[in-house]
């Protein structure tokens, strides 16, 4: 690889705003590693250091879980999301606490050995998981993994292909080479024709809120001030699309988002890569310097005018975080809490610039979108619902693994025909579509198509569309408990609604009464009150989850 020299354009962007907190995080990281101690015996110095008041480090330093969890020199983290639950009704969980020695969020100071139990690592096809240090390790030996008893197992993420012209998964499944539309679109001149045919194809942001993509550009005004934001902060638990195409293919990604830039006039670019994706996060970061070293990125690219930088920054554990305006928050130095709106981020976004936040596989279906033109992207998936999905089907599954699908096809088919029903021929208890906030189908309800509009009359959401099955080794009850210990858990508490609600949900649940009158009221209250769609979505989700069960959570769909 060549040498080059590069401007940091995400330092830079952050100084000339007067924000001085651009790099407050990943100073605050690298602290926080190997740092058995509290954040208030740190994060004050680090603060300062930076010219920043003590409280700038507190903040973030107590909101984020990789800042706020004790790290031994051996740090382990363990998932406790759906996925992982589900195929161990979460006993995974005691028998590696058992096995290290130490409670979950906790560091035994003497073996230099801590525990922090997260919410998702991207392994649901292989669940359970757990990172040791940067090592992953999984499946039923997961325990012995960690003893050293038996080497790390960490199988690749099974990707295929189920529509016979693949969008996204055009590099991983089929070899199409990256970086082929980039350069022809810079030596033409016409970025209104990415903008013209990403508004024809009818593509929307699949990070889960379905807005028309080429709206979003076309709202930042086409400022040279725009900074575009490439989330990879993947924080549904059963999705791990984002972390297959950013460890597998992250050079089409980066393509996706340079054809965004030029399309909004923007000139700078940042994306954002969960901490719990450290392999991703290395190969977005090796794929941005190959991309400088080949003339891609940088000053007057490929000989033309158009100048754009890119930077890779790495999250610090939220879910939350992932909402667009509580990462722009993040970026900024901040506690990662959602902010209301208007202003919207497209206007008033990362440090007062317009901001333009796509989902990493939103961006991965731009190339193939203006390489094939707008109106084929159209004619996929359904009329008022175009193009494809990747849809992620977790452990429980006789075949997991991620599959490109076109909206519309049935979930029944996903479920029976790509992954094969349940492994061992287990029986459904519920599926979960969307994450934790997506919902819940009933075994006999699949018969929906996959699109926004039909599993919302369902009472479901597609959200990331990762699919997790619960068969019925999990009891529906430990189900409606792991759905309200996840929203207590990752509740921001910008608002108390949510702050509240969430963790009074909790104790209703584990207590295990019938619900009363101030259940259903609490369910109001978050769904008509909280801030932010974390907020809004939990009571829709635990009332699809007690329908779905029926008569075994009886009251509970109040």
């Amino acid at each position: 690889m060549g040498t080059f020299s590069r401007f940091d354009a995400f330092r830079a962007l952050g100084c000339r705003r007067g924000r001085h907190g651009a790099r407050l995080l990943e100073a605050l990281a690298e602290t926080t590693a190997g740092s058995p101690d509290g954040p208030q015996a740190w994060a004050p110095q680090v603060a300062e250091r930076l010219g920043l008041p003590a409280a700038a480090g507190l903040g973030p330093a107590t909101f984020y879980a990789d800042l706020a969890a004790p790290h031994g020199r051996r740090h382990v983290r363990v998932c406790a999301a759906a996925a992982c639950f589900a195929a161990r009704a979460g006993r995974h969980l005691t028998e590696v606490e058992n096995a290290l020695g130490v409670r979950a969020g906790d560091v035994d100071r003497e073996a230099g050995v801590s525990l922090q139990a997260v919410r998702c690592l991207g392994f649901c096809y292989a669940s359970p998981g757990c990172l040791d240090g940067d090592t992953p390790c999984t499946g039923p030996t997961l325990v012995d993994q960690l003893a050293g008893r038996l080497p790390s197992v960490a199988p690749e993420i099974p990707a295929h292909d189920a529509t016979g012209d693949p969008v996204v998964l055009a590099g991983i499944v089929a070899g199409e080479e990256s970086w082929k539309v980039w350069p022809e679109t810079v030596a033409a001149g016409t970025p209104g024709r990415i903008q013209a045919e990403v508004a024809a194809s009818g593509l929307r942001g699949r990070g889960g809120a379905g807005f028309p993509v080429a709206a979003k550009w076309g709202a930042a005004g086409g400022s040279p001030d725009t900074v575009l934001v490439a989330n990879g902060d993947e924080g549904d638990p059963g999705s791990y699309a984002d972390r297959l195409l950013m460890e597998a293919d992250p050079a089409r990604v980066l393509e996706g988002l340079a054809l965004a830039c030029l399309a909004c006039g923007a000139r700078r670019a940042v994306v954002l890569v969960r901490s719990e994706y450290p392999r991703a996060l290395a190969r977005m970061r090796a794929a941005v310097q190959d991309a400088y070293a080949d003339g891609h990125l940088g000053r007057a690219v490929h000989g033309g005018d158009v100048h754009l930088d890119i930077e890779v920054v790495e999250g610090a554990g939220s879910y939350v975080a992932g909402e667009e305006t509580a990462l722009i928050a993040g970026l900024e130095g901040g506690r990662g809490c959602a902010r209301p709106r208007p202003p919207y981020p497209t206007r008033q976004g990362l440090w007062d610039a317009p901001t333009v936040v796509n989902n990493v596989e939103t961006l991965a279906a731009v190339p193939w979108i203006v390489r094939r033109g707008g109106d084929a992207y159209a004619r996929r998936g359904t009329p008022a619902e175009a193009g494809t999905k990747l849809v992620c089907l977790s452990e429980r599954f006789a075949r997991p693994g991620c599959y490109e699908v076109e909206l519309g096809t049935p979930v029944i088919r996903i479920v029976t025909e790509s992954g094969g029903g349940l492994r061992e021929g287990a029986e459904l208890g519920a599926l979960q579509v969307g994450g934790p906030l997506g919902g819940f189908l009933p075994p006999d309800g699949l018969d929906v198509p996959l699109t926004e509009a039909d599993l919302a009359r369902r009472g479901a959401a597609l959200g990331h569309a990762g699919l997790v099955a619960f068969d019925r080794r999990v009891t529906a009850r430990e189900v409606l408990r792991h759905v309200w210990e996840f929203a207590a858990s990752e509740s921001c508490g910008a608002c108390s609604p949510c702050r509240v609600g969430s963790r009074r949900g909790l104790e209703i649940a584990a207590a295990g009464a019938p619900p009363g009158e101030e259940y259903a009221r609490l369910l109001r209250v978050m769904g008509q009150g909280s801030l932010c769609a974390f907020g809004r979505r939990v009571p829709a989700a635990v009332r699809s989850l007690a329908r779905a069960y029926g008569d075994e959570l009886g009251g509970w769909d109040r």
